[in-house]
């Protein structure tokens, strides 16, 4: 029987991945800890807080969204790089 040859591999969870995890964890969190936004007040410009809490969530998760879309592609072309320049 053959052998396959033994990969190195970098660690899957890295600092970077964890920060993109949280990034796109945070607005289910928010979302389902519904205690937290079950309430009046306060009201902003007239709206009751349940329904402005819900639509700044909506702004947050898009922008955190993209916060981790930017470390992802950062992320796999640092590891592309590494794999290019350890290959040479």
């Amino acid at each position: 029987m053959s052998q396959a040859p033994k990969v190195n591999r970098e660690p899957v969870v890295t600092p970077v991945r964890v920060v993109i995890a949280l990034c796109l964890i945070a607005p289910f969190v928010a979302m389902l800890w519904v205690g937290s936004y079950a309430k009046t007040d306060p009201t902003f410009i007239g709206m009751p807080f349940f329904y402005w809490y819900q639509m700044m969530w909506v702004l947050l998760s898009t922008g955190l969204t993209m916060i981790a879309y930017k470390l992802w592609q950062r992320d796999q072309r640092a590891r592309s790089g590494r794999k290019g320049g350890a290959a040479e």
